[in-house]
């Protein structure tokens, strides 16, 4: 009898690796994740928003306490029951804040301080400095916001580099717009760090999921604290410099994220060629040293333009007469005109008239023990 095989020719080879952005195919085994190396910072890495929020908090609080409503405007405050840390009336400071002439002594920017008296310290002062309660309040939460966001994926080396060169150059913006009025310009540094954030969210566009989020808190934030530049003491124009400072520096600082590749078994060879592979594509496509050089020396050139132009006293609004309603919008209670006041003051009967020479509006004090400085104060809010 004879018996019949049936040969099954069977050949073995080694298993050809898929290529990594395929692994895996079997749905027991889970892809090895991509992490990007910012996001697993410590949470407690945010100490330099942290000491920036303090000092702005303690200049404020020093402010209020020089200002003494209480005792300077003789009981005429928003809620004189806080006594040293009174506000100026509404109709003054309508940020809640204190008055122009405690601003001054503060550091806030003034034209005449660095046309006539030369004072640049003023420059570094003027980031530190609010013009009022709301906008401390604002501005602060902002920072907070957008800082801690940063800080927790970049680390605060670089979100401090943005942080302090974006206020300096917004406080060199904010010197070429000055008026005989002074202005605090804290939001430059909040809005160099929103153009941070939108540089990093341009370059690394396709590695966020929630875009439409992301641009609608980051439109909001400008918005709100853009709108509050409209008001009296606050400066537009650092913030304009900041953003400006901001995004561009973040295209040289937070181009390209550092990436970590996370796996379970990390000693085998998939992992290692996944890893390989990712390396290689992140440096082909984010890592484009020409944008950042570029980015980097338009920076330097808007920082040397603005501090030459302070250095030899000018002043853009002399020949933009539209300017200044970028940081102005007129009201009953103030003027975007910038214009010398000039106040004659008579005393009488423990009373203190003063009257606007250039529109007749007088007003009568119930007291007449206060300094010059005040005078002017009050001739500002006349005229």
């Amino acid at each position: 009898m004879e018996e019949s095989f049936d040969f099954i020719d069977i050949k073995l080879s080694p298993a050809k690796l898929p290529l990594p952005l395929d692994l895996p195919q079997d749905p027991t085994m889970k892809s090895p994740p991509m992490k990007s190396h910012r996001h697993l910072r410590r949470r407690g890495d945010t100490w330099v928003v942290s000491v920036m929020v303090i000092i702005h908090i303690g200049f404020f609080i020093t402010t209020m306490v020089v200002n003494d409503c209480y005792t300077n405007s003789h009981g005429d405050c928003t809620f004189p029951s806080l006594g040293r840390l009174s506000f100026q009336l509404l109709s003054e400071n309508p940020l809640l804040g204190p008055s122009m002439s405690k601003l001054d002594e503060m550091g806030a920017l003034r034209k005449n301080f660095l046309t006539e008296r030369h004072q640049t310290w003023r420059l570094f002062t003027f980031p530190f400095l609010h013009a009022g309660l709301f906008h401390l309040v604002i501005n602060l939460c902002s920072v907070i916001y957008v800082g801690i966001r940063l800080e927790q994926e970049f680390g605060p080396l670089r979100v401090g580099i943005i942080y302090i060169l974006s206020a300096f150059v917004g406080a060199l913006m904010a010197s070429l717009f000055l008026q005989s009025i002074p202005s605090v310009g804290s939001s430059g540094a909040l809005f160099g760090l929103l153009g941070a954030l939108l540089s990093e969210l341009v370059w690394n566009w396709k590695f966020h999921t929630n875009k439409v989020s992301e641009i609608a808190s980051l439109v909001f934030v400008c918005v709100c604290n853009f709108f509050l530049g409209f008001l009296p003491y606050v400066d537009n124009f650092s913030s304009i410099g900041g953003f400006i400072s901001g995004f561009l520096l973040g295209t040289v600082l937070l181009f390209t994220p550092q990436l970590q590749q996370v796996a379970p078994n990390k000693g085998d060879r998939i992992d290692y060629d996944l890893k390989s592979y990712i390396k290689l594509k992140f440096k082909q496509k984010l890592d484009r040293p020409i944008t950042r050089i570029v980015s980097l020396i338009l920076f330097t050139l808007l920082l040397a333009g603005c501090l030459l132009a302070v250095l030899y006293g000018v002043n853009i609004n002399s020949y933009c007469t539209w300017c200044p309603y970028v940081d102005c919008i007129p009201f009953t209670s103030w003027h975007c005109k910038d214009k010398e006041t000039f106040c004659e003051t008579m005393v009488s009967n423990a009373h203190l008239t003063m009257t606007c020479l250039g529109n007749g509006n007088f007003k009568v004090y119930h007291y007449t023990n206060i300094s010059r400085a005040r005078i002017n104060d009050l001739c500002y809010m006349i005229c």
